[in-house]
């Protein structure tokens, strides 16, 4: 049989009881002994305060100088005795007789002690058993004011009144003890109960291998883990910490927004750090300000679907060229079917000059041929909605410039920016104007259309988390472009802007970063 308490709030109540009640035990001892003590000092003071005071009053030294001291004394010292409640005040001669004593008949007889001392002139306290039993007396000198010693005073209590008055301390000292035993118990009983709500009914094992297991597993699982308490992150896994640099001691200026808002979301996308999450928070019921939030790294993702969308609007506009072109193969060919060759291939070389002016433009003023592709793509696909596509004539982009942004990268924010202007460009004067400028020392990516753009705030919401003015606002699986741009500028410490001038004009400015000084030149 278990002789302790299994759960934890049962052995901390139980030390906790324990160790009270032996610290009471222990003062209730101590007290009893300080009660002892005390009182054999306060006795000793008593015995010599009377004892000195009588033989210091010139009626005593009258007295053992007349015939009888007996007769004036024996009265004085009665009265005195049941005034002070002392045993005895005895009063004697050098030759030891006494003139005094609680009990007549013992008057005239010899002093049983030692008076070598008060015959030296000392006063001296002893123990010592006399007629009356065990006490604690002083004698001190009586002297004549020439000095010579007439006589001495006696006077003692016993130690029976002594330890009778000990004792009536006792009842006292217990009932201080057991009110505070069982103030302790109270206050236990508290401490176990608040213990119990606190630990589930737990024991200290279960909790360490509840806390093994609650370890391992935030750092076994791959999402970011964030138990955020009072509007402060409480608990962070090493996920959360890898996507986002915070730790529980971030202070709270600088945490995401995400964590600080207190309302439920369920797969969220924002744009933090340089990175594409998914954030999911659950409030905690009746805990004001705190929630938990899982987050997932979709950048690699977002960015694969970037490029895959990419890649389809490109095949979509491969599809669309082919087909105008065999419309254009089978016009041909009837004009030729019916005689007016002439006509055939005027058309012809109209449509091959347009064709290879645009794609010299392009390959002229951009050195980098997957943009070149981007935006003949992108130019086809304009063609086929009816839109305006231009490159500006300031565009000029160097090989060099792949040393800022990668070609890849290149297509993610040149694509997006266009496929957003694509899609808001106002539909009763529809056209879009691309420019592109860059070197070895920064890049400027201007994408304009005739859409009504953005303000600030609707600005910042899209490039925070996914924003699509496609499908009219905030949506979880959408509207990924301008978050993608903002990653890949927030990555290389560039700058991305919005603004309402001639059109809606959306610009991207990178420069490049010194690989010695690690700082933007």
């Amino acid at each position: 049989m278990r002789w302790y308490p299994r759960t934890l709030a049962g052995q901390v109540a139980a030390l906790a009881l324990a160790v009270v009640a032996v610290v009471v035990v222990a003062g209730s001892v101590l007290a009893a002994i300080d009660a002892r003590v005390d009182g054999d000092r306060a006795a000793r003071d008593e015995v010599t305060a009377v004892a000195v005071s009588l033989a210091q009053a010139p009626s005593t030294v009258s007295a053992l100088t007349s015939p009888d001291p007996s007769a004036i004394l024996q009265p004085v010292t009665d009265r005195i005795r049941r005034e002070t409640g002392i045993a005895f005040i005895t009063v004697l001669g050098p030759d030891r007789t006494r003139y005094t004593h609680t009990d007549p008949y013992l008057i005239g007889a010899p002093y049983i002690g030692s008076i070598d001392a008060a015959l030296r002139g000392e006063t001296i306290t002893e123990t010592y058993t006399g007629t009356l039993g065990p006490s604690i007396r002083t004698i001190t000198p009586v002297r004549r004011p020439d000095g010579r010693i007439i006589g001495m005073v006696a006077a003692g209590i016993t130690q029976r009144s002594l330890t009778s008055a000990w004792r009536g301390e006792l009842p006292r000292i217990a009932v201080t003890a057991v009110a505070a035993l069982l103030t302790a118990a109270a206050g236990v009983w508290w401490i176990r109960r608040r213990l119990l709500r606190q630990t589930g009914g737990l024991a200290p094992g279960d909790l360490r291998l509840m806390y093994d297991h609650h370890d391992a597993v935030l750092r076994a699982i791959r999402e970011g883990l964030i138990v955020v308490e009072a509007g402060r992150p409480a608990l962070v896994n090493a996920e959360a910490q890898r996507l986002l640099g915070i730790g529980t001691d971030t202070p709270a200026g600088d945490l995401p927004d995400f964590l600080t808002r207190g309302d439920g979301v369920s797969d969220e996308l924002h744009a933090e750090g340089g990175r594409v999450l998914l954030v999911s928070r659950s409030p905690v019921s009746g805990r004001r300000g705190s929630s938990v939030v899982t987050i997932r790294d979709r950048t690699e993702l977002a960015e694969a679907m970037g490029e895959l969308d990419s890649m389809t609007r490109f095949a979509e506009a491969l599809r669309s060229q082919a087909h105008e072109s065999a419309n254009r193969l089978h016009t041909l060919v009837a004009l030729v079917e019916m005689g007016r060759s002439e006509e055939a291939v005027r058309l012809a070389t109209t449509e091959l000059e347009l064709s290879q002016h645009l794609i010299d433009r392009m390959t002229q003023a951009v050195a980098e041929p997957a943009l070149v592709a981007l935006l003949l793509s992108k130019s086809a696909q304009a063609a086929e909605r009816g839109i305006a596509f231009s490159l500006t004539e300031d565009s000029q982009l160097s090989d060099d410039a792949t040393q800022i942004l990668s070609p890849r990268e290149l297509i993610t924010v040149v694509g997006n920016l266009v496929d957003n202007a694509l899609d808001a460009c106002d539909p009763g004067d529809p056209w879009v104007e691309v420019g592109v400028v860059g070197d070895h020392e920064a890049l400027e990516i201007v994408v304009a259309d005739s859409g009504p753009g953005m303000d600030d705030e609707l600005f910042g919401r899209a490039t925070a988390r996914g924003y699509s003015t496609k499908f009219g606002g905030d949506d979880a699986g959408r509207g990924l472009g301008l978050a993608l741009v903002a990653q890949v500028v927030s990555r290389h410490h560039g700058s991305l802007i919005a603004q309402n001038t001639y059109g809606s004009v959306v610009t991207v400015r990178i420069r490049a970063v010194s690989s010695e000084a690690g700082e933007t030149r």
